[in-house]
């Protein structure tokens, strides 16, 4: 009998009526589409709140993607209701949405599991997770079948850091996509939302992913999936990638004119020459 992870979070983050959810993701991307085209992409960074919120800003980074080019997809989740050492992988056969099975790379998990101390298969953070789950129907939509490594990030300090980057880095090839899932700053004024976002957007910008961490460690910036964007960035300048854009940053108040307590959105593309 194959294991499912059931969706968590359709109905509440996103419709769970599979036609609705074809039309609400195909009308984002559509509303979305600023008509980039830009090369040698290694991976996103992408929001992961209710598509009312966030959906805009995700879409515009799935936007960049080429249909028939990504096959395999290592997608980076924090864990925002369990805490535990390491990252885990999902040790099941199937992510499930309302558009169907997503099938997990079971080669992927176990090169990403073999020999880890800090690397692990199992269920950790993946059951009421939707830091995962809301970004399968975009890229259900925008590349058609693919194979998923989920990795859910309990700690986030850097010794576990380093060798998720590095088994990024050896998994990675020219048919995979890495996505780091993350929103920014949660429940401050606008302004002050704006002071602590606009951090995590220069160090994006900066390649800086030593400075975010610090920036990160000190409370000048927030991310909850800080240690994905890390993990992202030092896995694509292992393989030759060295040239980051962010695409958009807003909050939560463009949707709901709410302006006292936001939360931040960013999307980001990381790209460059392959070595």
């Amino acid at each position: 009998m194959k294991k499912i992870r059931k969706p968590a979070v359709a109905g509440m983050f996103y419709p769970d009526e599979k036609d609705m959810l074809i039309n609400e993701v195909d009308l984002l991307l559509e509303l979305n589409d600023e008509a980039q085209k830009i090369d040698n992409i290694f991976g996103l960074v992408a929001p992961h709140a209710g598509y009312i919120y966030s959906g805009k800003t995700a879409s515009i980074a799935y936007n960049l993607l080429e249909k028939s080019k990504y096959k395999k997809v290592i997608l980076l989740s924090p864990s925002h209701r369990e805490h535990f050492k390491g990252s885990c992988v999902y040790d099941g056969d199937y992510y499930y949405t309302p558009l169907g099975p997503v099938e997990i790379d079971a080669e992927s998990r176990e090169r990403f599991t073999e020999y880890s101390e800090t690397i692990f298969a199992g269920e950790n953070g993946h059951g009421a997770e939707h830091a995962v789950e809301v970004h399968l129907p975009f890229l259900q939509r925008a590349l058609g079948e693919f194979l998923l490594t989920p990795i859910v990030v309990g700690d986030q300090s850097d010794e576990f850091l380093d060798e998720l980057a590095q088994k990024i880095a050896e998994n990675w090839d020219e048919e995979t996509l890495v996505i780091a899932s993350s929103d920014l700053s949660h429940f401050h004024n606008q302004t002050e939302a704006n002071e602590k976002d606009k951090f995590v957007e220069q160090f994006i910008r900066d390649f800086d992913y030593e400075g975010l961490s610090a920036s990160l460690v000190s409370g000048q910036c927030e991310a909850c999936g800080g240690g994905p964007i890390i993990a992202l960035l030092r896995a694509a300048e292992m393989c030759g990638f060295n040239k980051s854009k962010v695409l958009y940053r807003n909050d939560s108040s463009e949707a709901i004119g709410e302006t006292d307590e936001v939360v931040g959105y960013l999307s980001a593309v990381v790209y460059g020459e392959t070595i």
